[in-house]
């Protein structure tokens, strides 16, 4: 059991219903008897209570649980003092856990205790956190996934076997006098193979899982007058840019929020790129020239009463290659008869998407493209949350276990490159992490979690 006690308000700060004060430690049974006058508290039980302040004063009055260590979220004792949702009644709440010898919880401390208890592993700890923030449902499902394990399941699975063939070929360079049938039946490429696809299916998931938790940046560029503005109040819903036909209506940056299949967008209205002499709009048009750089996905938009023009084209010149580019053909509507044309070959390969954004034609067509660039898997319904930290990692196991791959014959340079693999991969779950990433990462939880 932790030798401290420590409190925390552990639900969200303003005015609500309900209110919780968290207790965890050896001390945390005997504050809560001090607090209620109550000396008769049953594990998980509610028990209705007062709560004195030290003067004998009620400063609320609420449900008190018990959760008994080892069985409790932390592995310690924990008492919750469920009470009103007021912020001063709660306030005082905590300060007397304070006077009685509880000391202030550090942000993350419950949820890193739990870690550090061998209650949850790092990523279910970190899944937490992703529920608590998550911006749609399809993310809040993704972080209980896990929560519940799906993420480490994958993780343990795929590091079993990296022991079980580190086991092997470690034998094999221990006694290399010994006849080991594994070594000889060449199933080390056998199992090296299994790694691989495992680890590559695993890659894909947690690309999904960053994706739904990350989200992605849309930035719209183009020349004036295309119905950029119209655009993003057609994808947001909301008449958020001003729209009119006079050239250089928009001079920043505008940005709002979407959510397209569950995945949370910031989608960025810029001003239209010219020729101008005008200072206000031209550092307009440098901003929207530098968010192209860090663009998660660059939405081209061209009037297509007009086609493609040369403007067009250096703006595309402008986008990096590394960054998916949509050609979107707007007014559609303006052009009786409309067909989508073929393109020359130097800008065939950039999607196309034909639009109005002004009668909303196309849209659904641009949001299924708009996921598709960006490595969305409509086929995935069974996605875990992930952060980058864990993508980066996984390619990282991927980068040795292709070595291993490569090299399966040399045991010395496969043995090494599994052990590499191993180690981190349990830096994802926690098995293996150092002291300052678990710093690292405990730092950005709440308060009281």
């Amino acid at each position: 059991m932790n030798n401290e006690t420590f409190s925390a308000i552990s639900t969200a700060s303003g005015y609500s219903g309900i209110g919780i004060v968290r207790i965890n430690g050896k001390d945390a049974l005997t504050i809560a008897k001090q607090i209620t006058k109550n000396s008769n508290f049953s594990p998980k039980t509610a028990t209705l209570c007062d709560f004195y302040d030290s003067n004998n004063c009620i400063i609320d009055s609420g449900l008190v649980l018990y959760f008994p260590g080892p069985k409790s979220f932390t592995g310690d004792d924990i008492i919750e003092l469920q009470g009103h949702g007021s912020p001063v009644a709660l306030q005082m709440l905590l300060n007397r856990t304070l006077e009685l010898g509880s000391r202030l919880a550090q942000a993350g401390e419950f949820s890193r205790l739990a870690f550090l208890n061998g209650k949850v592993d790092l990523i279910q700890a970190e899944s937490i956190i992703d529920l608590i923030h998550a911006e749609s449902e399809s993310s809040a499902k993704s972080a209980m996934r896990s929560l519940k394990g799906s993420f480490s399941k994958q993780i343990t699975t795929i590091n079993q076997q990296l022991i079980n063939l580190r086991m092997f070929v470690e034998a094999s360079l221990d006694f290399p006098e010994e006849d080991i049938d594994f070594i000889n039946n060449a199933r080390i490429y056998e199992q090296l193979q299994t790694i691989v696809t495992e680890i590559n299916a695993l890659l894909a998931n947690t690309k999904q899982g960053v994706l739904l938790n990350n989200g992605a940046d849309i930035v719209i560029i183009g020349r004036p007058n295309v119905g950029k503005s119209s655009l993003l109040n057609t994808l947001a819903n909301e008449d958020i840019a001003i729209v009119t036909d006079i050239a250089g209506t928009t001079r920043d940056i505008i940005k709002e929020k979407i959510i397209i299949n569950g995945i949370h967008f910031n989608i960025i209205d810029t001003a239209g790129i010219r020729d101008t002499k005008d200072k206000v709009e031209l550092i307009g048009i440098q901003k929207a020239i530098n968010a192209m750089k860090t663009a998660s996905i660059c939405l081209i938009l061209i009037d297509e009463t007009i086609g493609i023009t040369a403007l067009d084209l250096a703006i595309l010149n402008n986008v990096s290659s590394n960054i998916p580019r949509i050609f979107v053909h707007n007014k559609i509507d303006l052009i009786e008869a409309f067909k989508p044309q073929l393109f020359a070959a130097e800008y065939a390969n950039i999607e196309h998407v034909f639009i109005s954004a002004k009668n909303k034609i196309g849209i659904n067509k641009l949001r299924e493209a708009i996921l598709r660039l960006i490595g969305y898997d409509f086929n995935k319904t069974d996605v875990f949350i992930a952060r980058t930290r864990h993508l980066i990692a996984v390619n990282q196991v991927v980068e040795h276990i292709n070595q291993a791959f490569n090299n399966w014959y040399n045991l010395e340079i496969l043995a090494e490159e599994l052990r590499y693999a191993h180690n981190k991969l349990s830096e994802i779950t926690g098995t293996f992490s150092a002291d300052d990433l678990l710093g690292e990462i405990f730092s950005s939880f709440c308060i009281g979690k």
